[in-house]
């Protein structure tokens, strides 16, 4: 090292500043990139993908390439600075002490933290072209890495640490969940609403999506044969619950369909009726959605009963109805017009029925009423006040304001709903977006 010039040795130094920093950055790098990420890139045959996917594949082989080298060179560094110090100006123990001082300053800078905050920062895009590089160099010092490793597996054996487990951890569905609430832009918002709705559904019980009992449209066999007859002609539904003067006496589903062929035939009776129910599929309450929606598939079932422990009818539910829960209201067996359909006006105020279940209104209105408790909103209400208002009365539920607009029968039958000021922001800030995006234009519809 002395016959060499001097500017021959500086030249080395900034090399091998050069090369520490690299085996920085590539440490972070491959160790910071996403492995899914990683994947996809390589079945598409991404430039080094698969090449990064060997070399971390054998990440205890990968990790001591980049250490021995890291650290040799770390140590050569100081070795031609003391000499470059030495042939300068003498043993002074002075300079020599400041040569250090930088040189360890110049590493911990240059070769350590800044590489590695820019590997961790753009993994992708250092990880992929460093392989080429980093794959070459194990081929050739495979046998120096093997004899490492070897005192290294020896230690972990006696300090009895299993590496081989660790590797085996994966992901939860909560996990997986967090990513896909983490997905930012990368996602469509539908794509990523129906995603986080198919993680909830562990969730969500029966009774969270079912038609409630009130609302249930059903044909009583001991009306009047006129109004039997009646309500099959106008009925918006397919499928029927037929009871015997009270809905918790259930005679079976009728199918309407199949029903109208013979519906003005002479010999049609309400036992004609009776003949062509099926037996009804009941569903106990408590039960969890997706375990019902695979039981609908598996009995090939239309149409379910949900009932309580002592057997009385509490709602009533379909596949659409679960379905609803994943990608949003898509159908309805009632035709209803957009106007009729619940909406914030243009006074960001909403007019629903108490009966409304809360999960419905979040999805629709894009609240966050709490769905734990009470599934309506005359429940949660009632549950809050702890006692059934006696008239009009205004109070705030999770940043939303709702109003009592009318009781009746100890329950509470209209409210008046007023749009969070948290959503007008947001639905401002959306639309100043959208008409950026059109070039300062209001988009058009």
């Amino acid at each position: 090292m002395d016959t060499l010039p001097l500017w021959a040795k500086i030249g080395t130094i900034l090399l091998l500043l050069v090369l520490s920093a690299f085996f920085s950055i590539s440490e972070t790098s491959m160790m910071a990139i996403n492995r899914h990420r990683l994947k996809y890139l390589a079945s598409k045959s991404a430039f080094g993908a698969k090449r990064t996917q060997g070399l971390l594949a054998k990440t205890e082989q990968l990790l001591s390439l980049i250490l021995i080298g890291n650290n040799l060179i770390n140590v050569v560094i100081p070795v031609v600075t003391t000499s470059i110090t030495l042939s300068m100006f003498g043993n002074d123990s002075v300079v020599l002490s400041v040569t250090t001082g930088v040189v360890a300053f110049l590493i911990i800078v240059f070769c350590e933290i800044t590489p590695k905050i820019v590997g961790a920062s753009f993994p992708e895009k250092i990880a992929l072209p460093a392989s080429f590089v980093l794959g070459p160099l194990m081929r050739v010092a495979q046998p120096l890495i093997w004899f490492v490793n070897l005192f290294a597996s020896a230690t972990l054996h006696l300090l009895r640490i299993n590496t081989h487990g660790a590797r085996d951890v994966r992901l939860s569905s909560e996990e997986v969940r967090n990513i896909v609430l983490d997905s930012g832009s990368f996602l469509p918002l539908k794509h990523r609403s129906i995603l986080r709705n198919l993680f909830d559904l562990d969730n969500i019980e029966i009774d969270d999506v079912m038609v409630p009992r009130a609302r249930i449209e059903g044909l009583d066999l001991s009306a009047r044969f006129e109004t039997i007859v009646q309500q099959l002609e106008t009925c918006y539904h397919n499928k029927l619950v037929v009871y015997d003067g009270d809905i918790d006496r259930i005679a079976g589903v009728l199918h309407v369909r199949k029903t109208l062929a013979a519906l003005h035939t002479p010999g049609f009776t309400p036992d004609t009726v009776r003949s062509m129910l099926t037996e009804p599929y009941y569903i106990p309450t408590g039960t969890p959605v997706f375990q019902q929606l695979q039981f609908f598939q598996e009995h090939r079932r239309r149409i379910g009963i949900v009932v309580n422990e002592y057997g009385e009818v509490q709602g009533l539910v379909t596949p659409e109805d679960i379905i609803e829960e994943l990608i949003g209201e898509f159908t309805t067996s009632v035709p209803r017009s957009a106007a009729s359909r619940p909406g914030w006006s243009a006074q960001d105020d909403c007019i629903v029925a108490g009966g409304t279940p809360l999960r419905e209104l979040n999805r629709l209105l894009g609240l966050q009423m709490p769905v734990d408790g009470p599934k309506t909103l005359n429940g949660l209400i009632l549950e809050i006040l702890t006692e059934i208002p006696e008239g009009a009365l205004s109070m705030a539920i999770n940043g939303c304001r709702v109003e009592v607009m009318q009781i009746d029968n100890q329950a509470v039958r209209t409210v008046k709903l007023f749009r969070p000021a948290v959503d007008k922001a947001a639905d401002k800030a959306a639309a100043s977006i959208s008409s950026k995006a059109a070039g300062g234009k209001p988009a058009r519809r």
